[in-house]
């Protein structure tokens, strides 16, 4: 699923419109009917007030229709115009004569804190204020509505996206957006519903079809693709029959120093589990026993050095997951600097070895093309520089992937794949799996699959997605709290598994639970 700039969704409306050659309001129409097709299957015909507040422009005019719809099947309406200027658009004025065909209440104007109404808890709220065509910060008693609607406790569905809340910029000001229960995106999914500072705008969102010209939406480049389980599906390589274990690779993981064995325990062995048909963990003299013992199916090398690594074996049949655990120690950067040097095929950094990279940035450029780098927010501001919200972080890890021709990763609720062809967004994962170890877990996988044959997009990709996946499935039995990453590790196969179950549509889920 693509994910388009408030620019593009204007263009896939205008070539929609030219293409099949519909009227004025038609395309507005389609999107009320489908929000009302939404409401009424879930609330069939029940006398629950509906209060609907729409603005002056042509999420407005969605609302406008949607309420009509809704007093034509004899729902409990009310419906009010946030009439905020003097300026609507043409579709609005044409829909509000509309709604006056079909009713004698009238929609209710309000033009100051005066006309706002009473909300209850139990009311439903729909908001039609502003959409994508928003291009200044709500303020005066326009704001104060929309504090007003958060602060009511009534359940609220949102229409295309949070009144506030701009497709693919920052806010300005976090009192001026709506907080949505539900949002309903018109075709496709807005880029803000997966940052951490304006997804919490709406709880959940589901994409709603408006027949949006096929060829534009599936021909234009996306600012950003929602990664789903057909991606995986379309990359999986299944094993033949006939295959061995040295025809799934051999990863080789490097890290661990004194006190910190775990991460590179974690990592080996989630590479085992992610399909890698080798795997040797490189670890200081200390840990040599402790790999051997907690990983039996793994081999492993260890460094001269007693308490942590003072060097990289160069193998070049191996894939390489480096700086789980590995301490920052001068002999670990002389080590890591040798290495990099040497190395031409793409490896994986993580933790340490990044922030390393970070203390000497000349090292940069010794970084191979292709390689995948997955900071923790910490790890990823020492390599970016700061930046001033969560767009300007992804526009600069994207600028980062494209100048080093790497792929880096912006792990959090919806972990972001930069790549130099463009953005991933994952689907995939829950807040119980931030824990200590899950991002040694991800690095192990990747690199698995790194070792596999996949390119190294891909296993990036794949990898997150299937680490979300495996958090996914292990907390429905464990709760968020008591999650751990080794519980990760252990759900790995039954997100593979997962892949190939037939899923469900949603309305046969509901029928089936009933």
């Amino acid at each position: 699923m693509n994910i388009f700039s408030a620019e593009q969704f204007y263009q896939a409306d205008a070539i929609t419109i030219q293409k099949q050659e519909l009227g004025p309001t038609d395309l507005m129409e389609r999107a009320g009917i489908q929000v009302f097709n939404w409401l009424h299957s879930r609330m069939h015909g029940a006398q629950v007030p509906v209060r609907i507040f729409c603005g002056i422009g042509n999420n407005g005019g969605d609302g406008l229709v949607l309420a009509r719809h809704l007093i034509q099947h004899g729902y409990n309406v009310h419906t009010y115009v946030v009439n905020c200027s003097d300026k609507r658009s043409k579709n609005f004025l044409i829909n509000y004569d509309r709604i006056k065909q079909v009713t004698k209440k009238w929609p209710t104007l309000i033009t100051s804190e005066d006309g706002f109404p009473e909300i209850h808890k139990d009311d439903v709220v729909v908001d039609a204020i502003f959409g994508i065509g928003l291009n200044r910060c709500m303020d005066g008693w326009v704001k104060a509505m929309v504090q007003h609607l958060n602060a009511a406790g009534a359940f609220i569905l949102a229409i295309d996206l949070p009144s506030g809340l701009y497709a693919n910029a920052p806010i300005e000001d976090p009192e001026a957006v709506v907080k949505a229960n539900h949002t309903l995106s018109f075709q496709l999914p807005k880029l803000s519903f997966f940052m951490p500072s304006t997804g919490i705008y709406t709880n959940t969102w589901e994409a709603i079809d408006l027949g949006l010209d096929p060829e534009f939406v599936m021909t234009q480049p996306p600012i950003a693709t929602l990664l789903h389980k057909q991606h995986i599906l379309s990359w999986y390589q299944p094993r033949e029959k006939y295959s061995y274990k040295g025809t799934f690779g051999h990863s080789m993981l490097v890290g661990g120093s004194l006190g910190k064995m775990g991460a590179v325990v974690l990592a080996t062995r989630a590479a085992l589990r992610a399909g890698s048909g080798l795997a040797t963990a490189h670890v200081p003299k200390c840990g040599l026993g402790v790999l051997q013992t907690t990983v039996p199916e793994a081999m492993a090398s260890c460094s001269e050095e007693e308490s942590f690594l003072n060097s990289i074996p160069l193998e070049p049949t191996h894939t390489y997951g480096i700086g789980m655990g590995m301490g920052m120690e001068d002999g670990s950067l002389a080590a890591l600097d040798q290495f990099l040097e040497a190395q031409e095929a793409p490896v994986l950094l993580d933790a340490d070895a990044l922030n390393l990279l970070a203390s000497k940035k000349e090292l940069y450029a010794k970084i191979p093309q292709q390689s995948v780098l997955t900071p923790h927010p910490g790890e990823l501001k020492r390599l970016l520089g700061d930046w001033t919200d969560d767009f300007d972080k992804l526009q600069k890890a994207q600028a980062f992937a494209v100048e080093l021709q790497v792929v880096i990763l912006i792990k959090g609720a919806h972990t972001c794949i930069c790549t130099p062809q463009g953005t991933l967004i994952n689907s995939t994962g829950n807040p119980g799996m931030a824990t200590a170890g899950s991002g040694d877990v991800l690095a192990g996988m990747i690199t698995g699959l790194m070792a596999q044959g996949y390119p190294t997009w891909q296993a990036a990709a794949m990898g997150v997605y299937l680490h979300g996946s495996s958090g996914d499935i292990a907390v429905q039995h464990l709760g968020y709290q008591a999650l751990l990453a080794s519980d990760i590790t252990e759900n790995i196969g039954n997100a593979f598994i997962k892949l190939f179950e037939v899923e469900q549509p949603p309305q046969q889920q509901e029928e089936e639970a009933q």
